[in-house]
């Protein structure tokens, strides 16, 4: 048993605080509930007494992320719940107390208080930005205006569901090449450690004149023994800046993006993957009802590659001007394909933009997974060819002045 400090929301919104003995904080929840009270805070009194102690619960909530996984399994039951006649506060509770992610427990509940005090479902949401998205935020938003919220979060669900297997298999096609790239660099850095100096100190007591190739892979080997550490720190640094600097800088995201779509394979990959997620987006908002000014503004947001953002970003303006979609993306065909572009114009011509991005989102979400899975069988014999290379150069550089010197004797 521990005391623990707490602060709770009442049912009229007011928020209160106290102490209750109990075993730990899922029991306090329920205590509370008994009560009519929403657990929104609590922690073991004295916990983070002194200035070395610290509260390890608190800091693993701090560091965990809430998954799309749970995202998508909320706003699925959300929408059940509240089909079946549930009110949204009860639902709230609900899925609060059935979540096992701790941060999206104390978001619901913070949710779920707000809304208690009269706040809007969306307004309510829109204070966790890191939790719910743009787009999540504006379909609930549009769900509660028109009063279609349960087709709203059905639709979310779907998306969410969507773009997880998108995400899956896109991951899942890179471990094999990422996988085998490793690998090699980690048996080139042993034989640069271990196997060429032994080599090296032979060839050298031969006394014969060295190749090029093979001065190159001595003094490589022999700088990387000499500042191994150095090497390894500076490889780490070079990607930590890589990685979170110069990818956190708009001008450094937009070259890396406009680069990788010019990768062979992957490039074509990201195109596929971009489009899919346009298309599908696009295609629920435009059923929400969301006027197409801001469901491009929304859409621009979900798109990971700036090309595409930026492109739909300049969408969103020119179709202000009277221009239709397909016309102002005529300008991107660098990054549409022309497919998109066709079928947007039957679609503006027939009034049905919504059926028509659903059917490229479903064309092209299926060329992702045929992609992903003829990846590994493209990719293989590339790698093979260029492991097979390496260890040629590595081979003749070696052996090459130790049969030169046999050839003299």
């Amino acid at each position: 048993m521990a005391v623990f400090e707490y602060s709770a929301a009442q049912q009229n919104g007011a928020v209160v605080k106290g102490e209750k003995d109990v075993e730990n904080e899922v029991v306090l929840a329920r205590m509370l509930k008994q009560e009519g009270l929403f657990l929104l805070r609590a922690k073991a009194k004295g916990a983070s007494a002194g200035f070395l102690h610290f509260n390890v619960g608190e800091i693993f909530e701090a560091i965990q992320s809430v998954s799309i996984v749970d995202r998508m399994f909320f706003a699925r039951n959300l929408g059940v719940m509240i089909r079946a006649g549930l009110p949204l506060t009860r639902a709230l509770d609900a899925l609060g107390e059935e979540t096992t992610n701790p941060k999206f427990r104390k978001v619901i509940a913070e949710v779920n208080a707000s809304v208690v005090k009269g706040m809007s479902f969306a307004d309510a949401l829109r204070v966790h930005p890191k939790v719910f998205n743009t787009l999540f935020v504006n379909m609930v938003e549009v769900g509660e205006t028109t009063g279609k919220l349960t087709l709203i979060l059905k639709l979310l669900a779907n998306q969410m569901k969507k773009d997880y297997d998108l995400k899956k298999r896109v991951r899942g096609a890179m471990i094999y090449p990422a996988l085998i790239v490793s690998v090699l660099g980690l048996v080139g850095t042993f034989m640069m450690l271990y196997i060429i100096p032994t080599l090296s100190a032979t060839i050298k007591e031969l006394g014969t004149e060295l190749p090029l190739s093979t001065k190159i892979v001595i003094g490589v080997s022999d700088f990387i023994a000499a500042y191994a550490l150095w090497v390894f720190a500076g490889i780490a640094a070079m990607a930590f800046l890589f990685w979170r600097v110069f990818l956190k800088t708009p001008w450094g995201k937009e070259l890396f993006d406009r680069a990788v779509l010019r990768v062979p394979i992957f490039g074509k990959l990201i195109q596929q993957y971009n489009t899919a997620r346009f298309s599908r987006t696009l295609s629920y908002l435009s059923t929400s009802g969301v006027s197409i000014v801001r469901a491009l503004e929304i859409t621009s947001s979900v798109l990971g590659n700036v090309q595409f953002r930026d492109a739909v970003k300049d969408a969103a303006v020119e179709i202000q001007k009277g221009k239709q979609l397909h016309e102002i993306l005529v300008k991107y065909t660098r990054i549409f394909p022309p497919t998109v572009i066709h079928m947007l114009k039957v679609g503006e011509e027939t009034g049905k933009i919504a059926n028509m991005l659903l059917r490229l989102a479903l064309f092209f979400e299926e060329d992702v997974e045929n992609t992903t899975k003829n990846l590994s069988t493209i990719i293989e014999p590339v790698l093979m060819v260029i492991i097979g290379a390496i260890v040629g150069f590595f081979a003749v550089s070696m052996l090459q002045p130790i049969y030169g010197s046999l050839g003299n004797l």
